[in-house]
């Protein structure tokens, strides 16, 4: 088996459908399985891709267990030789899968590849990323990328060829067998983001390389989970980032962030307050945006409880 191909699904259906169109519609001069991990859907998904795509290997969760550990749940029953792991927004372009495919059995030293992201509209995303540090979670990582283009670099920078970079996007993200063998699976200590940056530093870390394979294009429509559970989203991404610094960074450097990261929320209340009071609070949006920082700076003044976020 070349490609084992797993997608973790939680109650978008319409996006998943399209998605597993797309793939199908990818399929070149390899093998391939296709496992879908739902997560407790209650939107019909397991009912649509049951009888429309009677050939997944549909693993139904009564709950949601979180990103990684459903990842993980499909990668002990994968076979292939590579893992190809989609988002469920993610529409791939015709030869995506075969240029991923391609790099990886060219470059044996490549643990990790992923795909050019690009908007609806055909203009790319940012699909890879420097890993964390206090310099670019305290600062404007706009502005980091367009000062400190080498350092911080960006979609800004016209990519030809293959070119190593510190991480991938992970919602089109190539992996070998062999590398997940030596570093492990995903840490399913985080329940939601950063699982591939993680996942990335680690393969890093053990000599593989990891690449941005910019002929391999994929439209990431960007409207999945997060987007329709912004609050809590928001609040496994804070926590995501607070554990990837203890477990990389140190406890140190974790509670610097931390106290960052509350200096910044802190600013944006009396921001948010100001355009609402400007606008009589008429507009919604805007009074959207001070409701959920000030959700988000009260978790932080309860030290980060567990019982919120995306957790069932």
């Amino acid at each position: 088996m070349d490609l084992s191909v797993i997608i973790v699904n939680w109650n978008t259906r319409q996006l998943v459908m399209e998605s597993l169109q797309s793939l199908y519609r990818a399929i070149g001069d390899f093998s391939m399985e296709v496992f879908v991990v739902d997560n407790g859907s209650s939107d019909g998904s397991v009912e649509a891709v049951r009888t429309t795509f009677p050939r997944v290997i549909l693993l139904a969760n009564t709950k949601n267990i979180g990103f990684a550990k459903a990842n993980n749940e499909a990668l002990r029953r994968a076979r292939g030789k590579y893992f190809l792991f989609l988002n469920t927004d993610v529409i791939l372009h015709g030869d995506a899968v075969a240029a991923l495919l391609e790099f990886m059995k060219k470059t044996p030293q490549a643990g990790i590849v992923g795909a050019q992201l690009l908007n609806p509209d055909g203009t790319k995303q940012n699909s890879f990323d420097n890993f964390p540090t206090l310099l670019s979670e305290g600062l404007n990582k706009s502005l980091l990328r367009m000062f400190f283009p080498n350092r911080f670099p960006s979609k800004r920078l016209s990519l030809s060829s293959p070119t190593a970079v510190e991480s991938v996007i992970g919602a089109c993200m190539m992996v070998r067998k062999d590398a997940v063998d030596e570093v492990g699976p995903m840490d399913e200590d985080y329940f939601f983001f950063m699982e591939e940056t993680d996942w990335c530093y680690r393969v890093r870390q053990r000599g593989w390389g990891v690449y941005l394979v910019p002929q391999a294009q994929a439209v990431h429509l960007q409207g999945g989970t997060a987007d329709r559970v912004k609050v809590q989203a928001k609040l496994e991404y804070y926590r995501s980032r607070y554990f990837f610094f203890k477990k990389h960074r140190g406890t140190l450097q974790a509670g610097v962030l931390r106290g960052i990261l509350l200096l910044k929320l802190s600013m944006s209340l009396p921001l948010h307050s100001l355009l609402c009071m400007f606008t009589f609070f008429q507009d919604r949006k805007a009074r959207q945006k001070l409701a959920n920082t000030w959700k988000l700076f009260a978790w932080h003044l309860r030290f980060c409880p567990e019982g919120a976020g995306l957790k069932q």
